[in-house]
């Protein structure tokens, strides 16, 4: 008999539910299953590190979707938690590259789960 695999928790930071909640079913439904393999501590094919965070531990993940651009960033850097970043539709014509703006949310937002997790895990 197999024994079922505990999910990691899911906390989403800032506006990131709120803007999920915006996007094209489609991209919804990629995204979302994106995450629900990182609660089960597997990869998407399609997530790649995020340049600039030292590592695997932020994740991206790019969609396209009639026409238009969708990323979602998220961290595993912690244990038992997923942490939701930012989402968002890629404005910029300009290259690949996550919008300086945007990084600067995800350092931000980084920041928080941080503390949100070393709040929740501290020892009484």
């Amino acid at each position: 008999m197999e024994v079922p695999q505990l999910l990691k928790s899911i906390y989403w930071v800032g506006s990131a539910r709120k803007d999920m909640r915006r996007l094209p079913e489609a991209v919804r439904y990629t995204f979302g299953y994106a995450l629900y393999l990182a609660r089960r501590n597997e990869k998407h094919a399609a997530a790649k590190p995020l340049k600039g965070f030292g590592g695997a531990g932020v994740l991206d993940i790019v969609e396209d979707f009639a026409g238009d651009t969708y990323r979602a960033a998220y961290t595993v850097r912690f244990q038992g938690a997923v942490y939701v970043l930012h989402v968002l539709q890629k404005k910029s014509k300009q290259g690949a590259a996550t919008p300086q703006a945007d990084m600067n949310l995800i350092r931000e937002r980084l920041k928080l789960a941080e503390a949100h997790y070393h709040t929740e895990h501290s020892q009484p």
